[in-house]
């Protein structure tokens, strides 16, 4: 007679451990985790350059408008162009920032564009009278295409 909750157990084989099987589906599991694990921290990494392309062209636009705003007289000369970006060498430095004239102000914050957010980066300045407006591009790379991707418009009234 057997003794009340006792359980049979399955013989010695039941008692040795994980089989082969076990362990190669465990290996499986924990490379698809780990793989998962280093997507997150390339999309993370492309996703913090983009947020960092993106602060730095809010600043250059937002430098653009104080340095119009602090000279209103001459607001409208600080118009730049799209195809004013195609012969732009940022390799050599953007030059003085205490530069003075509306010019070099102009020419120096060109260069920085380029020289902050890449050879494809451009953008343009408009003046109507009141409002100044401010567009910067540039190139986005290894990110998913989204509309607007790679640009920032500030505008303000002067």
């Amino acid at each position: 007679m057997k003794p009340l909750g006792s359980v049979r157990r399955g013989g010695r084989a039941a008692e040795q451990g994980f089989s082969l099987i076990e362990v190669l589906i465990a290996l499986v599991v924990l490379a698809v985790g780990l793989l998962g694990l280093a997507l997150l921290q390339t999309m993370n990494l492309r996703y913090t350059k983009s947020a960092d392309q993106r602060t730095k062209a809010v600043n250059l636009a937002g430098s653009m408008l104080d340095m119009m705003r602090s000279n209103r007289s001459q607001a409208g000369a600080y118009t730049v162009a799209a195809n004013d970006f195609q012969a732009v060498d940022a390799t050599s430095g953007c030059g003085s920032p205490d530069a003075v004239g509306v010019n070099q102000n102009r020419t120096r914050w060109i260069c920085e564009v380029v020289e902050t957010l890449g050879p494809g980066a451009g953008g343009t300045v408009a003046f109507n009278g009141a409002t100044a407006t401010v567009v910067v591009t540039w190139e986005e790379d290894g990110l998913p295409t989204l509309d607007q991707a790679g640009r920032v418009e500030l505008e303000s009234i002067l």
